[in-house]
Protein backbone atom coordinates (compact mmCIF):
# COMPACT_ATOMS: atom_id res chain seq x y z
CA UNK A 1 0.00 0.00 0.00
CA UNK A 2 1.50 3.31 -1.08
CA UNK A 3 1.49 5.89 1.73
CA UNK A 4 3.38 9.17 1.52
CA UNK A 5 3.46 12.63 3.01
CA UNK A 6 1.40 15.30 1.27
CA UNK A 7 2.01 18.72 2.82
CA UNK A 8 0.47 21.92 1.47
CA UNK A 9 -0.12 25.54 2.42
CA UNK A 10 -3.34 26.23 4.28
CA UNK A 11 -5.67 29.17 3.77
CA UNK A 12 -4.22 31.05 6.75
CA UNK A 13 -0.61 30.72 5.62
CA UNK A 14 0.12 27.71 7.84
CA UNK A 15 1.89 24.66 6.49
CA UNK A 16 -0.52 21.75 6.80
CA UNK A 17 0.78 18.23 7.29
CA UNK A 18 -1.00 15.52 5.35
CA UNK A 19 -0.59 11.87 4.50
CA UNK A 20 -1.85 10.36 1.28
CA UNK A 21 -3.10 6.77 1.33
CA UNK A 22 -3.04 5.71 -2.33
CA UNK A 23 -4.53 2.40 -3.51
CA UNK A 24 -2.23 -0.23 -4.98
CA UNK A 25 -4.69 -0.62 -7.83
CA UNK A 26 -6.32 1.88 -10.18
CA UNK A 27 -8.03 4.49 -7.95
CA UNK A 28 -11.81 4.45 -8.11
CA UNK A 29 -11.64 8.02 -6.89
CA UNK A 30 -10.06 10.30 -4.28
CA UNK A 31 -11.36 11.36 -0.88
CA UNK A 32 -10.40 13.83 1.83
CA UNK A 33 -10.78 12.85 5.49
CA UNK A 34 -11.49 15.64 8.01
CA UNK A 35 -10.57 14.62 11.56
CA UNK A 36 -12.41 15.35 14.80
CA UNK A 37 -11.68 18.33 17.05
CA UNK A 38 -8.06 18.12 18.35
CA UNK A 39 -7.71 14.52 17.03
CA UNK A 40 -5.35 14.88 14.07
CA UNK A 41 -4.64 12.85 10.97
CA UNK A 42 -3.11 9.97 12.95
CA UNK A 43 -6.12 9.31 15.17
CA UNK A 44 -7.49 5.76 15.22
CA UNK A 45 -10.45 6.71 13.07
CA UNK A 46 -8.47 8.75 10.52
CA UNK A 47 -5.73 6.16 10.13
CA UNK A 48 -7.90 3.05 9.97
CA UNK A 49 -10.64 4.47 7.77
CA UNK A 50 -8.15 5.96 5.31
CA UNK A 51 -6.25 2.67 5.10
CA UNK A 52 -9.44 0.63 4.68
CA UNK A 53 -10.78 2.95 1.97
CA UNK A 54 -7.47 2.72 0.10
CA UNK A 55 -7.73 -1.08 0.18
CA UNK A 56 -11.16 -0.64 -1.41
CA UNK A 57 -9.58 1.38 -4.23
CA UNK A 58 -10.32 4.90 -2.92
CA UNK A 59 -7.28 7.12 -2.36
CA UNK A 60 -7.52 9.26 0.79
CA UNK A 61 -5.81 12.42 2.02
CA UNK A 62 -5.86 12.74 5.81
CA UNK A 63 -4.32 15.93 7.12
CA UNK A 64 -3.93 17.95 10.31
CA UNK A 65 -5.93 21.17 10.58
CA UNK A 66 -3.87 24.23 11.53
CA UNK A 67 -2.59 24.03 15.11
CA UNK A 68 -3.12 20.27 15.35
CA UNK A 69 -0.59 17.45 15.02
CA UNK A 70 2.28 18.29 12.68
CA UNK A 71 0.65 21.32 11.06
CA UNK A 72 1.90 24.77 11.99
CA UNK A 73 -0.25 27.38 13.71
CA UNK A 74 -2.13 27.47 16.99
CA UNK A 75 -5.47 25.83 17.67
CA UNK A 76 -6.54 28.84 19.70
CA UNK A 77 -5.82 31.22 16.81
CA UNK A 78 -8.03 29.25 14.47
CA UNK A 79 -11.76 28.80 14.15
CA UNK A 80 -14.32 26.49 12.61
CA UNK A 81 -14.37 28.77 9.55
CA UNK A 82 -10.59 28.35 9.28
CA UNK A 83 -10.99 24.55 9.31
CA UNK A 84 -13.48 24.81 6.47
CA UNK A 85 -11.04 27.00 4.53
CA UNK A 86 -8.30 24.41 5.14
CA UNK A 87 -10.58 21.74 3.67
CA UNK A 88 -11.12 23.89 0.57
CA UNK A 89 -7.36 24.39 0.26
CA UNK A 90 -6.79 20.63 0.62
CA UNK A 91 -9.20 19.98 -2.24
CA UNK A 92 -7.38 22.49 -4.43
CA UNK A 93 -4.01 20.93 -3.58
CA UNK A 94 -5.35 17.49 -4.50
CA UNK A 95 -6.69 18.79 -7.80
CA UNK A 96 -3.40 20.51 -8.62
CA UNK A 97 -1.61 17.20 -7.99
CA UNK A 98 -3.86 15.37 -10.47
CA UNK A 99 -5.94 13.66 -7.78
CA UNK A 100 -9.26 15.55 -7.77
CA UNK A 101 -11.32 14.68 -4.70
CA UNK A 102 -14.87 13.50 -5.31
CA UNK A 103 -15.69 12.32 -1.76
CA UNK A 104 -15.52 14.10 1.61
CA UNK A 105 -15.48 12.06 4.82
CA UNK A 106 -15.71 13.94 8.11
CA UNK A 107 -15.44 12.62 11.66
CA UNK A 108 -17.20 14.50 14.49
CA UNK A 109 -16.50 18.24 14.06
CA UNK A 110 -14.73 17.30 10.82
CA UNK A 111 -18.10 16.03 9.59
CA UNK A 112 -19.63 19.44 10.22
CA UNK A 113 -16.71 21.04 8.36
CA UNK A 114 -17.21 18.64 5.43
CA UNK A 115 -20.90 19.59 5.18
CA UNK A 116 -19.95 23.27 5.17
CA UNK A 117 -17.08 22.96 2.69
CA UNK A 118 -18.98 20.83 0.16
CA UNK A 119 -21.09 23.81 -0.95
CA UNK A 120 -17.93 25.45 -2.33
CA UNK A 121 -16.54 22.30 -3.97
CA UNK A 122 -18.49 21.48 -7.15
CA UNK A 123 -16.32 18.41 -7.89
CA UNK A 124 -17.37 16.71 -4.65
CA UNK A 125 -19.96 14.10 -5.56
CA UNK A 126 -20.82 12.76 -2.10
CA UNK A 127 -20.29 13.45 1.61
CA UNK A 128 -20.11 10.99 4.52
CA UNK A 129 -20.15 12.01 8.19
CA UNK A 130 -19.27 9.95 11.27
CA UNK A 131 -20.53 11.06 14.68
CA UNK A 132 -21.03 14.63 13.47
CA UNK A 133 -22.76 17.21 15.70
CA UNK A 134 -25.87 19.02 14.45
CA UNK A 135 -24.56 22.30 15.87
CA UNK A 136 -20.90 23.35 15.88
CA UNK A 137 -21.23 24.94 19.32
CA UNK A 138 -21.63 21.41 20.72
CA UNK A 139 -17.81 21.31 20.90
CA UNK A 140 -18.01 23.81 23.77
CA UNK A 141 -19.62 21.12 25.93
CA UNK A 142 -16.19 19.46 26.02
CA UNK A 143 -14.73 22.45 27.89
CA UNK A 144 -14.69 22.85 31.64
CA UNK A 145 -17.28 25.61 32.32
CA UNK A 146 -14.92 27.50 34.61
CA UNK A 147 -12.15 27.47 31.99
CA UNK A 148 -14.61 28.60 29.33
CA UNK A 149 -15.66 31.49 31.55
CA UNK A 150 -12.00 32.54 31.85
CA UNK A 151 -11.65 32.49 28.05
CA UNK A 152 -14.61 34.85 27.68
CA UNK A 153 -13.59 37.11 30.55
CA UNK A 154 -9.85 37.40 29.78
CA UNK A 155 -9.95 37.06 25.99
CA UNK A 156 -7.94 33.84 26.13
CA UNK A 157 -7.08 31.04 28.54
CA UNK A 158 -5.61 27.56 28.65
CA UNK A 159 -8.16 24.76 28.65
CA UNK A 160 -7.83 21.01 28.94
CA UNK A 161 -9.17 18.85 26.11
CA UNK A 162 -8.59 15.13 25.64
CA UNK A 163 -5.90 15.19 28.31
CA UNK A 164 -3.92 18.04 26.71
CA UNK A 165 -3.71 21.78 27.34
CA UNK A 166 -4.64 24.24 24.58
CA UNK A 167 -4.68 28.03 24.49
CA UNK A 168 -8.17 29.07 23.34
CA UNK A 169 -9.18 32.62 22.42
CA UNK A 170 -12.53 34.37 22.76
CA UNK A 171 -12.72 34.72 18.96
CA UNK A 172 -12.73 30.93 18.64
CA UNK A 173 -15.70 30.59 20.98
CA UNK A 174 -17.60 33.42 19.27
CA UNK A 175 -17.02 31.96 15.80
CA UNK A 176 -18.30 28.54 16.88
CA UNK A 177 -21.82 29.90 17.40
CA UNK A 178 -22.11 31.42 13.92
CA UNK A 179 -22.35 28.15 11.97
CA UNK A 180 -25.51 26.15 11.35
CA UNK A 181 -24.77 22.53 10.41
CA UNK A 182 -28.41 21.68 9.71
CA UNK A 183 -28.59 24.56 7.24
CA UNK A 184 -25.48 23.28 5.46
CA UNK A 185 -27.04 19.80 5.29
CA UNK A 186 -30.26 21.21 3.83
CA UNK A 187 -28.33 23.05 1.11
CA UNK A 188 -25.91 20.21 0.33
CA UNK A 189 -27.58 19.00 -2.88
CA UNK A 190 -25.27 16.00 -2.88
CA UNK A 191 -25.72 12.40 -1.67
CA UNK A 192 -25.15 12.26 2.10
CA UNK A 193 -24.30 9.28 4.30
CA UNK A 194 -24.74 9.81 8.04
CA UNK A 195 -23.07 7.28 10.35
CA UNK A 196 -23.54 7.43 14.10
CA UNK A 197 -23.35 5.11 17.10
CA UNK A 198 -26.48 5.00 19.29
CA UNK A 199 -24.28 4.82 22.40
CA UNK A 200 -22.00 7.69 21.41
CA UNK A 201 -21.41 9.48 24.72
CA UNK A 202 -19.66 12.50 23.18
CA UNK A 203 -22.10 13.44 20.41
CA UNK A 204 -25.45 11.87 21.14
CA UNK A 205 -27.52 10.09 18.49
CA UNK A 206 -30.07 12.94 18.44
CA UNK A 207 -27.55 14.98 16.43
CA UNK A 208 -27.64 12.42 13.62
CA UNK A 209 -31.45 12.57 13.58
CA UNK A 210 -31.40 16.36 13.23
CA UNK A 211 -28.90 16.29 10.36
CA UNK A 212 -30.86 13.52 8.62
CA UNK A 213 -34.15 15.40 8.89
CA UNK A 214 -32.57 18.60 7.59
CA UNK A 215 -30.89 16.96 4.60
CA UNK A 216 -32.61 16.29 1.31
CA UNK A 217 -32.53 13.02 -0.61
CA UNK A 218 -30.49 11.10 -1.54
CA UNK A 219 -29.55 10.58 2.09
CA UNK A 220 -28.76 7.47 4.11
CA UNK A 221 -28.27 6.63 7.78
CA UNK A 222 -26.22 3.72 9.11
CA UNK A 223 -25.97 2.79 12.77
CA UNK A 224 -22.49 2.00 14.06
CA UNK A 225 -24.01 -0.17 16.78
CA UNK A 226 -21.77 -0.36 19.88
CA UNK A 227 -18.89 1.76 18.53
CA UNK A 228 -17.54 4.61 20.65
CA UNK A 229 -17.19 8.16 19.37
CA UNK A 230 -13.51 7.83 18.41
CA UNK A 231 -13.91 4.38 16.78
CA UNK A 232 -11.05 3.09 18.92
CA UNK A 233 -11.86 -0.57 18.16
CA UNK A 234 -10.33 -1.55 14.76
CA UNK A 235 -13.37 -3.59 13.72
CA UNK A 236 -15.61 -0.52 14.12
CA UNK A 237 -13.36 1.65 11.94
CA UNK A 238 -13.03 -1.10 9.32
CA UNK A 239 -16.80 -1.59 9.31
CA UNK A 240 -17.40 2.14 8.79
CA UNK A 241 -14.85 2.31 5.99
CA UNK A 242 -16.24 -0.74 4.21
CA UNK A 243 -19.75 0.73 4.25
CA UNK A 244 -18.53 4.15 3.08
CA UNK A 245 -16.67 2.51 0.19
CA UNK A 246 -19.70 0.47 -0.88
CA UNK A 247 -22.06 3.46 -0.59
CA UNK A 248 -19.76 5.88 -2.41
CA UNK A 249 -19.01 3.50 -5.30
CA UNK A 250 -22.07 4.58 -7.28
CA UNK A 251 -21.11 8.24 -7.02
CA UNK A 252 -17.42 7.95 -7.91
CA UNK A 253 -16.11 8.35 -11.47
CA UNK A 254 -16.50 5.21 -13.57
CA UNK A 255 -13.44 3.01 -14.03
CA UNK A 256 -12.29 3.02 -17.65
CA UNK A 257 -10.58 0.03 -19.25
CA UNK A 258 -7.54 1.08 -21.25
CA UNK A 259 -7.13 -2.35 -22.82
CA UNK A 260 -9.50 -4.57 -24.75
CA UNK A 261 -11.68 -6.75 -22.55
CA UNK A 262 -10.43 -10.31 -22.14
CA UNK A 263 -12.83 -13.17 -22.76
CA UNK A 264 -15.13 -14.02 -19.84
CA UNK A 265 -15.24 -17.57 -18.47
CA UNK A 266 -17.75 -19.86 -20.17
CA UNK A 267 -18.85 -23.19 -18.71
CA UNK A 268 -15.99 -24.00 -16.34
CA UNK A 269 -16.97 -27.21 -14.50
CA UNK A 270 -15.42 -28.73 -11.37
CA UNK A 271 -16.29 -32.39 -10.65
CA UNK A 272 -15.10 -34.72 -7.92
CA UNK A 273 -12.76 -37.42 -9.26
CA UNK A 274 -13.11 -39.87 -6.38
CA UNK A 275 -9.37 -39.74 -5.73
CA UNK A 276 -8.68 -38.49 -2.25
CA UNK A 277 -11.13 -36.37 -0.33
CA UNK A 278 -10.85 -33.07 -2.18
CA UNK A 279 -9.45 -33.62 -5.67
CA UNK A 280 -11.63 -32.25 -8.48
CA UNK A 281 -11.27 -32.20 -12.24
CA UNK A 282 -11.74 -28.78 -13.81
CA UNK A 283 -12.89 -28.75 -17.42
CA UNK A 284 -13.61 -26.00 -19.92
CA UNK A 285 -14.04 -27.02 -23.53
CA UNK A 286 -11.07 -29.19 -24.44
CA UNK A 287 -9.01 -28.10 -21.44
CA UNK A 288 -8.71 -30.16 -18.25
CA UNK A 289 -6.67 -29.64 -15.08
CA UNK A 290 -6.81 -30.93 -11.51
CA UNK A 291 -7.45 -28.87 -8.40
CA UNK A 292 -6.73 -30.09 -4.89
CA UNK A 293 -5.57 -29.06 -1.44
CA UNK A 294 -2.24 -29.87 0.25
CA UNK A 295 -1.84 -33.11 2.18
CA UNK A 296 -1.67 -31.07 5.40
CA UNK A 297 -5.35 -30.14 5.10
CA UNK A 298 -6.66 -33.48 3.82
CA UNK A 299 -5.93 -33.33 0.09
CA UNK A 300 -3.49 -35.21 -2.13
CA UNK A 301 -1.52 -32.14 -3.22
CA UNK A 302 -2.22 -33.15 -6.82
CA UNK A 303 -3.23 -29.74 -8.16
CA UNK A 304 -3.60 -26.04 -7.52
CA UNK A 305 -5.75 -25.07 -4.53
CA UNK A 306 -8.82 -22.84 -5.11
CA UNK A 307 -7.00 -19.71 -3.91
CA UNK A 308 -4.02 -20.64 -6.08
CA UNK A 309 -6.39 -20.83 -9.04
CA UNK A 310 -7.72 -17.35 -8.22
CA UNK A 311 -4.14 -16.11 -7.95
CA UNK A 312 -3.34 -17.80 -11.24
CA UNK A 313 -6.22 -15.96 -12.90
CA UNK A 314 -4.92 -12.62 -11.63
CA UNK A 315 -1.34 -13.42 -12.68
CA UNK A 316 -2.39 -14.58 -16.15
CA UNK A 317 -4.69 -11.62 -16.70
CA UNK A 318 -1.92 -9.26 -15.60
CA UNK A 319 0.57 -10.65 -18.11
CA UNK A 320 -1.98 -10.75 -20.95
CA UNK A 321 -3.10 -7.18 -20.28
CA UNK A 322 0.49 -5.89 -20.35
CA UNK A 323 1.16 -7.81 -23.57
CA UNK A 324 -1.93 -6.40 -25.31
CA UNK A 325 -0.97 -2.88 -24.20
CA UNK A 326 2.68 -3.28 -25.26
CA UNK A 327 1.68 -4.53 -28.71
CA UNK A 328 -0.80 -1.69 -29.18
CA UNK A 329 1.65 1.01 -28.03
CA UNK A 330 4.71 -0.39 -29.81
CA UNK A 331 6.60 -1.06 -26.54
CA UNK A 332 9.46 -3.54 -27.01
CA UNK A 333 8.41 -5.95 -24.28
CA UNK A 334 10.25 -9.24 -24.78
CA UNK A 335 8.74 -11.17 -21.88
CA UNK A 336 6.55 -10.45 -18.86
CA UNK A 337 5.78 -12.56 -15.81
CA UNK A 338 3.69 -12.04 -12.69
CA UNK A 339 3.83 -13.89 -9.38
CA UNK A 340 0.81 -13.60 -7.07
CA UNK A 341 0.74 -14.55 -3.40
CA UNK A 342 -2.48 -14.76 -1.38
CA UNK A 343 -2.69 -14.19 2.36
CA UNK A 344 -5.18 -13.41 5.12
CA UNK A 345 -4.40 -10.27 7.12
CA UNK A 346 -5.77 -10.18 10.67
CA UNK A 347 -7.68 -7.00 11.52
CA UNK A 348 -8.03 -5.97 7.87
CA UNK A 349 -11.39 -5.85 6.10
CA UNK A 350 -11.64 -7.47 3.65
CA UNK A 351 -8.99 -9.83 5.02
CA UNK A 352 -7.76 -11.16 1.66
CA UNK A 353 -4.56 -9.67 0.25
CA UNK A 354 -3.15 -10.56 -3.18
CA UNK A 355 0.46 -9.44 -3.55
CA UNK A 356 1.64 -9.23 -7.15
CA UNK A 357 5.31 -9.18 -8.22
CA UNK A 358 5.93 -8.29 -11.87
CA UNK A 359 9.11 -8.96 -13.90
CA UNK A 360 9.64 -7.22 -17.25
CA UNK A 361 12.29 -7.93 -19.89
CA UNK A 362 12.80 -5.82 -23.00
CA UNK A 363 14.12 -2.56 -24.38
CA UNK A 364 12.25 0.27 -22.68
CA UNK A 365 12.34 4.02 -23.19
CA UNK A 366 11.28 6.82 -20.87
CA UNK A 367 8.31 5.87 -18.69
CA UNK A 368 7.33 2.73 -20.61
CA UNK A 369 7.96 0.43 -17.62
CA UNK A 370 5.85 2.66 -15.39
CA UNK A 371 3.05 2.61 -17.98
CA UNK A 372 3.13 -1.18 -18.13
CA UNK A 373 2.90 -1.39 -14.33
CA UNK A 374 0.02 1.11 -14.33
CA UNK A 375 -1.90 -0.88 -16.94
CA UNK A 376 -1.34 -4.05 -14.91
CA UNK A 377 -3.44 -2.46 -12.16
CA UNK A 378 -6.29 -2.18 -14.66
CA UNK A 379 -6.47 -5.75 -15.87
CA UNK A 380 -10.07 -7.06 -15.82
CA UNK A 381 -9.48 -9.65 -13.09
CA UNK A 382 -7.81 -7.01 -10.90
CA UNK A 383 -10.82 -4.70 -11.30
CA UNK A 384 -13.19 -7.60 -10.54
CA UNK A 385 -11.38 -8.36 -7.29
CA UNK A 386 -11.29 -4.68 -6.29
CA UNK A 387 -14.92 -3.93 -7.11
CA UNK A 388 -16.43 -7.26 -6.11
CA UNK A 389 -18.72 -9.46 -8.18
CA UNK A 390 -22.25 -10.85 -8.16
CA UNK A 391 -22.32 -14.64 -7.58
CA UNK A 392 -25.59 -16.42 -8.33
CA UNK A 393 -26.44 -20.08 -7.60
CA UNK A 394 -29.02 -22.35 -9.20
CA UNK A 395 -29.79 -26.08 -9.07
CA UNK A 396 -28.97 -28.02 -12.25
CA UNK A 397 -32.12 -29.16 -14.03
CA UNK A 398 -34.36 -26.78 -12.11
CA UNK A 399 -35.09 -23.97 -14.58
CA UNK A 400 -37.37 -22.21 -12.10
CA UNK A 401 -34.74 -21.91 -9.41
CA UNK A 402 -34.01 -18.33 -8.42
CA UNK A 403 -30.52 -16.91 -7.89
CA UNK A 404 -29.45 -17.12 -4.25
CA UNK A 405 -29.55 -13.34 -3.93
CA UNK A 406 -33.19 -13.27 -4.99
CA UNK A 407 -34.04 -16.07 -2.52
CA UNK A 408 -32.50 -14.06 0.31
CA UNK A 409 -34.50 -10.97 -0.65
CA UNK A 410 -37.76 -12.87 -0.43
CA UNK A 411 -36.99 -14.79 2.78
Amino acid sequence: MASRMFDFDGAGGNRLSGRLEAPETTPRGWAIFAHCFTCGKDSHAAFRIARALSRAGIGVLRFDFAGVGDSTGSLGDGSFAADVDDLLTAARAMGDAGMPASLLVGHSLGGAAALSAAASLPDIRAVATIGAPANVSHVLTQFDPAELDRVMADGQAEVQLAGRRFLIKRSFVEDIGRHNVEEHAAKLQRPLLIMHAPRDAVVRIEHASRIFLAARHPKSFISLDTADHLLTIPDDANYAAQLIGAWAARYLPALVHETQQLEPAKGVTATETGSGSLQVAIESGEHRILADEPVSVGGLGSGLSPYELVSAGLAACTVMTMRLYANRKGIKLRQASATVDHSKVAGMMPADRFTRTIALEGSFEGDQKARLLAIADRCPVDLTLVRGADVQTRLAGDEKAMPSTAVEEQS
